[in-house]
């Protein structure tokens, strides 16, 4: 059966080029367009799309105010259309917040220029869009985490380091879970699919929630107690030794299942360099990233942890890893702070 699909913007061009792309595929079937959201309103409750594109920015009214009308009226899975800015970056996470997703960028320059670039990704997440879990993401938005979960007191944590990988899904996720670490943490390293100009946004944006402290990953930088280290778009990030401190560094090699940065390549740096001492966890995300590092991971001695499917908005990745047997533990998101704590204070 197709997946129908609506495209909104208010540029006649990119509906055009978006529709033109969606068709390529026989499986997606383009059954609308609008320019604004009052008219795309009217379509998706007499068309009733599988799918929605929604352009980040529109007239009348933004597209995140929309989209939260969207998610309260009728729910649909949604996948933003952002531009490569500042503005455009800050606004499509604030709408990965409001219930859509997943997100793909616009060229650069001229859409027509630049279709290529993105027409892969734009029919490949519409697919996934289609078939994810909606109902955890609307659970998830509709949440309100009011005080910080009861975590247990860390005790010998002394040269331990925690890896988390996430893709589809995970801004949000990974919020829940940063949110809730306690100051004193060892260091974490994280790898969230995110192209360039974003991953310096959402690492801003979770150093605002969080009592530990967040940012974007630069090269050579000491993993310090305390510090959440995020993964550069369009940077692979390793972790290396380097005297009694671990500190991470950062590459533009060849993407590794489709990704740069990719939880595989930091997963398996871990795996080499920390052993025993690393606790690692798989979270929501699209494909297999993560899966065969993980299990490099667990036979390395280190500690794993998957999201369960309930909770994902994809249960790809942490799927993958369980099947092929690097997951140590399956825990629904709520739980993956509490489990990680109790994890670490079970180690030697």
């Amino acid at each position: 059966m197709a997946i129908n699909v609506l495209i909104v913007d208010d540029s006649a061009t990119a509906r055009e080029v978006l529709a033109h792309a969606l068709r390529k595929d026989p499986e997606l079937n383009v059954i609308g367009s609008a320019p604004d959201a009052y008219i795309a309103r009217d379509k998706i409750v007499n068309l009733k799309p599988d799918v929605v594109c929604l352009d980040v920015e529109m007239p009348r009214m933004d597209g995140v105010t929309f989209l939260k009308k969207i998610m309260k009226y009728s729910p649909v899975p949604v996948i933003m259309v952002s531009s490569l800015t500042k503005r455009g970056a800050d606004i499509t996470l604030e709408s990965l917040d409001a219930g859509a997703i997943d997100f793909v960028t616009k060229p650069h320059q001229n859409i027509y220029d630049g279709i290529d670039e993105i027409e892969k990704e734009l029919i490949t997440k519409v697919k996934m869009a289609a078939s994810s879990n909606l109902k955890a993401k609307i659970i998830k938005r509709q949440s309100v985490i009011k005080s910080k979960p009861k975590t247990l007191a860390l005790s010998n944590t002394t040269n331990k380091l925690i890896a988390i990988g996430a893709s589809t899904g995970g801004t949000v996720a990974l919020s829940d879970v940063i949110y809730a670490l306690p100051r004193d943490i060892p260091g974490v390293v994280v790898v969230q699919h995110m192209p360039s100009g974003f991953t310096e946004s959402f690492a801003t944006r979770l150093n605002q929630i969080s009592a530990v402290h967040v940012k974007e990953a630069e090269d050579d930088e000491i993993i310090g107690r305390g510090k959440v280290l995020i993964a550069p778009g369009d940077y692979h990030m390793v972790v290396r030794r380097k005297g009694a401190n671990y500190h991470v560094k950062l590459g533009t090699g060849d993407k590794v299942s489709g990704h740069r940065p990719s939880v595989d390549v930091l997963f398996n740096s871990i795996a080499k360099y920390v052993g025993g001492n690393a606790v690692g966890i798989i979270m929501t995300g699209m494909g297999g990233d993560g899966a065969k590092g993980m299990l490099k991971m667990h036979n390395a001695g280190a500690k794993t942890i998957g999201q369960d499917e309930k909770s994902c908005i994809v249960y790809g990745m942490p799927k993958v890893a369980k099947d092929l047997g690097g997951v140590d533990k399956e825990v629904t998101l709520s739980e993956i702070t509490n489990t990680l704590i109790s994890t670490l204070n079970s180690m030697k």
